[in-house]
């Protein structure tokens, strides 16, 4: 199916009130900085929601996810945990109070509210974290700039527009000027209208969205129904309870998914499991890495509003993203061999969505799939763009440049920082073949080495920025060294090597260097309130604030979080059940998704704190 008038009109109309979006927000966004980067702190929690969410639904995350469920089925769900997913959860419970609680405008800002502004490793992990934030936004600006425009390629021929270019562009960046073409509207709207153009913008995206992903999860019930709701898959596929081994045989049916199962690496899936858990359950515990996520958090009104925030996300996101996965998932198994995803003796899985859109989408409804995905992108474009403009602008501009600059010049510094950060984006999206492995290595390697420095911050009194610098700094570094170490094998299960060694580096750097400054550790325990080991503060608190109450919630935050994990787990399976309609499951899951909303409401909503 081609494009037609309608479904171009919707994509240039989408285009058109993005840039209107920017220019009325424009002056909003001048007032100061905190009203450029946070949207002024006064946008409410529900809008701020929608915009994680739908900066989360961007187009190459949703064509894995989309592979991932028409190779492993039901067993896919747990999948994204490598990320991980349940994150959310720590972050609702807990984590994005505390993190709300300093005030701070950026990750890097929040440090000296742990380690203070002087001392030794203050200014190293204060580099490091901002280091780590800037290549990060990088890498994403320039992989979501060539990943856009490889999928707006399958829709728009080139050979359809070339004729209204005046120049020529060779076939290998086609994919190019259709990147930058969409990246130049995001960058339109962000860098003019700051924190407040962004999430109106992902509030449009999301309604977008949801219309699109509602639409495909009932296109394909109806052709499910017409085939009685059978499909040739695997025995287990519909379980998304598994054994030791995975056990999902694809031999008779698409030999390639076999081939992708053993190429993934998942075969032992109760192995795999228990590591993604191991390893999730540490990086939650860390806290949200300094990006669009932990930005939104911190432009919350309050603490309180911080945690319903990123509870919402999961309840807007999942539901309606895996309606779309499910609903492309069921149409690609019902008509395979019309798909054309073969060529060269391979087959390509992520490929699904692109094809699946262009062949079943009724006219209007791929004009509204279509612009949902670019807004997926503008989202998590402009999102990412204004993370990295906080760091630039407040903790290397404001810090070691001007700490004196006017508002007008902290406003036109911000520009210029956008335009730059995304013309160096652009610019290594054009080497994205050349350089794929080495950016996707920094990046991991710089992941690699932010857990153990970022989970002790929280908990342990007794850490400090030395600790923190080299914490982080050996686990880049150990990073760096593994893919020569342990070529061929799945990162995943080398990753506690490299949490010992990172977390090696926090406690030798920690006992290497004194302790933070009592007052600025009494300051940080009353005002952010975490459990953990925090006794010899406690204990200097007391004696000047005998009525100060410690945080004892502990155990119920991690009942929370256990029942939190189950919920996220059901709002993913009720869309995949719904479209499959499944009703014994489909009635269970509802059901203990009741049970939970009614005991969180007790035990973690009507406890919230102002």
């Amino acid at each position: 199916m081609k494009l037609q008038i309608i479904d171009i009109a919707i994509v240039v109309s989408y285009l058109i009130l993005m840039v209107l979006i920017g220019w009325y927000y424009k002056n909003k966004a001048k007032q100061n900085k905190e009203s450029y980067l946070m949207g002024g702190k006064k946008l409410p929690w529900y809008m701020l929601g929608l915009s994680d969410a739908s900066d989360m639904f961007d187009i190459s995350g949703t064509m894995w996810m989309i592979s991932l469920c028409f190779v492993y089925g039901m067993k896919s769900i747990w999948i994204p945990w490598l990320w991980p997913v349940f994150n959310q959860v720590f972050n609702m419970m807990f984590l994005s109070k505390w993190l709300r609680r300093s005030n701070a405008n950026t990750g890097a800002e929040w440090l000296a509210t742990r380690f203070g502004l002087v001392g030794t490793g203050v200014k190293a992990s204060h580099n490091i974290v901002v280091a780590f934030a800037i290549i990060s936004c990088l890498g994403f600006l320039a992989y979501g700039f060539v990943g856009l425009g490889k999928f707006i390629e399958v829709f728009v021929p080139w050979d359809l527009v070339k004729a209204y270019i005046p120049f020529n562009v060779p076939p290998q960046y086609v994919a190019h000027f259709y990147g930058i073409i969409f990246t130049l509207f995001a960058m339109f709207y962000s860098i003019l209208g700051g924190m407040h153009s962004i999430v109106i913008g992902d509030f449009i995206k999301y309604i977008i969205m949801t219309i699109g992903c509602v639409a495909i999860a009932i296109i394909a019930f109806l052709h499910l129904r017409e085939n009685n709701f059978e499909l040739n898959v695997p025995k287990g596929w519909f379980d998304p309870f598994f054994g030791w081994k995975l056990d999902l045989d694809w031999s008779n049916i698409v030999p390639a998914a076999n081939q992708k199962i053993e190429d993934d690496g998942f075969g032992l899936f109760s192995i795999f499991f228990m590591m993604m858990l191991f390893k999730g359950v540490f990086a939650s515990l860390a806290g949200p890495s300094p990006s669009y996520d932990m930005q939104k958090v911190l432009s919350t009104k309050s603490p309180k509003e911080a945690s319903k925030m990123t509870g919402f996300v999961s309840l807007v996101l999942l539901p309606v993203r895996y309606s779309m996965i499910i609903g492309l998932t069921a149409l690609a198994l019902l008509y395979f061999d019309q798909m054309g995803l073969s060529a060269g003796g391979a087959t390509d899985f992520e490929r699904i969505l692109p094809a699946a859109i262009n062949t079943f989408l009724p006219v209007g409804i791929l004009g509204l799939v279509l612009t949902g995905l670019l807004g997926a992108f503008m989202g998590t474009f402009s999102g990412t763009l204004n993370a990295a403009q906080a760091y630039i602008v407040n903790d290397v501009y404001l810090k070691y440049v001007n700490p004196t600059a006017s508002t007008k010049k902290i406003i036109r510094m911000n520009y210029l920082v956008g335009i730059i950060v995304v013309v160096v984006g652009v610019i290594l999206g054009f080497f994205a073949k050349d350089v794929n492995s080495i950016l996707q290595w920094i990046v991991g390697a710089l992941y690699g080495g932010y857990i153990a420095s970022n989970m002790l911050k929280w908990y342990w009194w007794r850490f400090n920025a030395n600790g923190f610098f080299w914490g982080m700094a050996s686990g880049i570094a150990a990073a760096l060294v593994f893919p020569f170490l342990f070529d061929g094998i799945l990162p995943l299960y080398v990753w506690p090597l490299l949490f010992v060694i990172s977390l090696l580096g926090c406690l030798i750097g920690t006992y290497a260097a004194p302790a933070t400054d009592k007052e600025i550790l009494k300051s940080f325990y009353t005002t952010v309130k975490p459990w953990g080991f925090w006794q010899p503060i406690h204990d200097l608190v007391k004696v000047e604030e005998p009525n100060f109450q410690p945080n004892k919630r502990f155990g119920l935050d991690m009942f929370n979080v256990s029942l939190g994990m189950i919920a996220q787990c059901c709002l993913t399976l009720l869309p995949m059940y719904l479209v499959m309609w499944m009703k014994l499951p489909l009635m269970v899951v509802i059901a203990i998704l009741f049970v939970i909303v009614l005991i969180l409401k007790r035990t973690w909503w009507n406890k919230l704190e102002n």
